[in-house]
């Protein structure tokens, strides 16, 4: 199984989408917080539409509280701020995705700490970002997409065995 991972997500819809997305996907979602907003909130819920009962889902109160009970996993970081696309990845079965708020992205702190594991969506010049949720679907299908070809998932995409 693959992770998605909201590091202190801020808008109620985008995480509704990805919500949504990750149950189409067979993938667990991580909401690490503070949140910016009530996963119960109306928003929120009918972004996601009637996929809420049927995701995978965890959440936690902290960066530190989600690293402490998953440090050992392989994580990938994405942001504007670096250079590697994120086709140039080997994503295996397990590894988190982690994406930032949509506001400010991933701390630089975070991103220097781990510069072998951060990736980018490659835009052109002048563009400052792409959509939450978009930028998920992309990374996320890419990440699906490798599994697939490594013989790691079945054809509709979930776990073999």
């Amino acid at each position: 199984m693959l992770h998605v991972v909201l590091v202190e997500p801020e808008i109620p819809q985008n995480t509704g989408n990805i919500a949504r997305l990750c149950v189409a996907a067979g993938v667990r979602l991580h909401l690490v917080g503070p949140l910016g907003f009530s996963i119960d909130g109306k928003e929120a819920r009918r972004a996601g539409m009637d996929y809420w009962d049927r995701l995978d889902l965890i959440t936690w109160n902290s960066w530190d509280e989600f690293l402490s009970a998953n440090g050992g996993s392989r994580l990938w970081f994405l942001s504007s701020k670096v250079e590697r696309p994120y086709w140039d990845s080997q994503i295996k079965e397990g590894d988190m995705i982690v994406f930032g708020r949509e506001s400010k992205g991933l701390p630089v702190s975070l991103l220097a700490t781990h510069p072998e594991s951060c990736l980018t969506i490659p835009m052109s010049e002048g563009t400052r970002s792409i959509n939450l949720a978009t930028s998920v679907g992309i990374v996320l299908y890419e990440g699906i997409r490798q599994l697939r070809v490594a013989g790691e998932i079945n054809l509709a995409g979930g776990s073999k065995g």
